[in-house]
């Protein structure tokens, strides 16, 4: 037979005080001397007495738990940030819903009704790279539910977010090969739905354009990210008139995927092709032929960062006066990985 919980009831009545004066106590209430407070908090713990969630919830308004809905846990760079966001979360005494979306649209709104249903206090999102419809998180603002993106962001005006700066990352990653005397350089991009892809793109023609190259459109390829989408991308580029020397790809297992395929179609990887990547992940060091250069887009700082802002934004009693969104912007860095 489970045993009854203890009550403050049950408490007050053992030391012959008042409820109210038991709950101030246990709460550290300015009211109650300190050594009420003692012997209440004693009695409480010898009696095994223990809070009640659901009231402290309904007092205060929140449930103190945020989601976290991710597109793959098993990306090095979304376990780095989900571990800095727990982190967090514990420190702060919140519990975190965390679940995958897989990249898949409609498991992503499915995961933001379910994050609704249990009442979450906000909710931290790298969107899936299958959405292109963003109304499900738009819903959450008649529920009070603040929303933070980060990384993967939505193609939305009045949000708050956290991300690197891709743009820049990318004009790096050209101009890095540019200096090792590449002039036909490949793109293979994310899916078009991606705000990443396009920065990318930017990146990629401003990089171009500073050093007086002409841009040639048809030298991007665009893919879901896959293993065969890779494949198909690179062989596009591999087959295109300007043949490229140096491929940029969207991230690190992208360009793995295209490393694999370049071998198996012969090509000598740092000879023929050379190949630069994002995301700076441990999956490099376990790769015979590494990215000569990557660019790390630090996922610990944008977990830190865009928990922090979530709770700001949870905490702040008078966030519905506040007209102004988050945005806030990491500086990316090309780290280089060159084996002369």
């Amino acid at each position: 037979m489970m045993k009854k919980p203890i009550t403050i009831k049950e408490i007050a009545k053992k030391l012959d005080l008042s409820i109210s004066t038991v709950s101030r106590a246990l709460h550290g209430h300015p009211s109650i001397s300190l050594s009420t407070q003692q012997k209440v908090r004693q009695t409480a713990d010898e009696m095994e007495y223990e809070p009640n969630q659901t009231a402290i919830f309904f007092q205060k308004g929140k449930t103190f738990t945020i989601g976290v809905i991710l597109p793959e846990l098993a990306e090095a760079f979304f376990s780095s940030a989900i571990s800095a966001i727990e982190d967090i979360a514990y420190k702060r005494n919140y519990t975190v819903l965390l679940a995958q979306s897989h990249d898949d649209e409609e498991r992503e709104k499915l995961l933001v009704e379910k994050m609704k249903t249990h009442r979450i206090d906000g909710l931290l999102v790298s969107v899936a790279k299958t959405t292109v419809n963003f109304n499900h998180f738009e819903q959450l603002r008649k529920y009070d539910i603040p929303v933070v993106f980060f990384d993967r962001i939505p193609p939305l005006k009045n949000i708050h977010y956290v991300a690197c700066n891709i743009e820049t990352g990318s004009i790096e990653a050209v101009n890095f090969l540019l200096k090792r005397g590449h002039r036909n350089i490949g793109l293979i991009n994310g899916p078009h739905a991606l705000v990443a892809s396009g920065q990318r793109k930017e990146g990629y023609i401003k990089a171009l354009q500073k050093n007086r190259l002409k841009f040639d459109p048809t030298l991007i390829i665009n893919c879901d990210l896959t293993q065969q989408g890779t494949q198909h991308a690179l062989d596009a580029l591999l087959n295109h008139k300007r043949k490229p020397t140096a491929i940029v790809t969207f991230n690190d297992y992208v360009a793995a995927f295209a490393v694999k395929h370049a071998l198996k179609l012969g090509l000598k990887i740092n000879e023929d092709i050379e190949i630069v990547s994002f995301a700076n992940s441990p999956v490099t060091s376990f790769m015979e032929y590494p990215p000569i250069a990557s660019v790390e887009q630090f996922p610990t700082v944008q977990g830190q960062k865009a928990i922090d802002t979530l709770l700001d934004i949870i905490n702040n009693e008078t966030k519905e006066e506040v007209q102004a969104f988050y945005k806030i912007m990491i500086e990316s860095q090309l780290i280089e990985n060159i084996k002369e």
